[in-house]
């Protein structure tokens, strides 16, 4: 029983991550029915920020934690103005493409102007502590991790339901072009929602330089892929199932990694995909339906 709430903690603490990268994907896709591929980028440019700050101002990481998630919310929202705008009409495949485009250049101008290699930064002291709760031992980490979590979630919530900006985001996440006709301005959604995911990607993007304390051209693109995942196992566009999502893949990740038997867990993707495989045979959609009006 011990060992499985140790397990439940850890995978929570890894699903919040997941969580945090997939809300953001879904809050993109929903006003613009775009995956974007660049995401993962936010989390490097973030990390990377934190690297500067340590060059420029030494060890303070509550000073750095602001400037990592003003760099992703103010990088999201250059792509949208510079990039995304002006291909908004377009099909979805050249959205797709204009997505990998930009996650390649930002790669490419991080390896030209920095280094292929990674710059590491201290961690703090903290994060590999731990703490006895009832006889459980947790990793300060992963609680940290799930706290924040949990607060920038609830954090949000209030304005996604009870203000204008958050009323006309899920009014054009439901129906974009009806929204316009009702008064909603396309450009002023489309910035909002690309800076609400960047600010999510932030938050990933400080937990995540926290655990490795480095930070490298290409590690976004595993977040990224995870999160990807987890919004289509929660249903693509809905941004409650992206958080479940998220969650449930950092569970399933770090269940089968304890029960799998030795010889075994280095396979432990493989059963993930598995079984998140066999969920979409029964449930396509994934796990919570969106129902919204085609474009045509």
């Amino acid at each position: 029983m011990t060992e499985l709430a140790q397990n439940l903690v850890d995978g929570l603490g890894r699903g919040s991550i997941y969580a945090l990268l997939a809300l953001g994907l879904a809050v993109v896709f929903g006003v613009l029915h775009l995956l974007n591929f660049a995401h993962g980028e936010l989390v490097t440019v973030g990390a990377y920020a934190t690297y500067a700050m340590f060059l420029a101002l030494g060890g303070n990481w509550w000073v750095f934690m602001p400037a990592a998630v003003l760099a992703a919310t103010a990088t999201a929202v250059a792509t949208e103005i510079v990039a995304f705008r002006r291909v908004r009409g377009a099909s979805p495949f050249t959205l797709l493409l204009t997505s990998f485009g930009l996650s390649v250049l930002i790669q490419a101008g991080l390896r030209t102007f920095l280094s292929d290699k990674g710059r590491k930064f201290p961690k703090p002291a903290w994060v590999f502590d731990s703490v006895q709760v009832a006889g459980v031992r947790l990793e300060v980490y992963d609680l940290v991790t799930l706290t924040v979590t949990l607060a920038v979630l609830v954090g949000i919530l209030w304005p996604l339901r009870r203000t204008l900006f958050g009323i006309a985001l899920r009014a054009a996440a439901e129906d974009f072009d009806a929204a316009r006709l009702m008064g909603v301005q396309a450009d002023r959604i489309l910035t909002g929602a690309f800076a609400l995911s960047g600010f999510l990607a932030g938050i990933a993007a400080v937990l995540i330089a926290i655990r490795l304390g480095e930070a490298k051209p290409l590690m976004g693109l595993d977040p990224l892929l995870k999160a990807i995942v987890a919004t289509i196992i929660g249903g693509l566009g809905s941004m409650g199932g992206a958080v479940i999502g998220g969650f449930a893949l950092g569970l399933a990740e770090v269940l089968f990694r304890a029960w799998l038997p030795d010889d075994l867990k280095g396979l432990t993707d493989g059963f993930v995909f598995a079984a998140i495989a066999l969920l979409l045979v029964f449930r396509p959609h994934g796990l919570i339906r969106v129902v919204r009006a085609e474009r045509v």
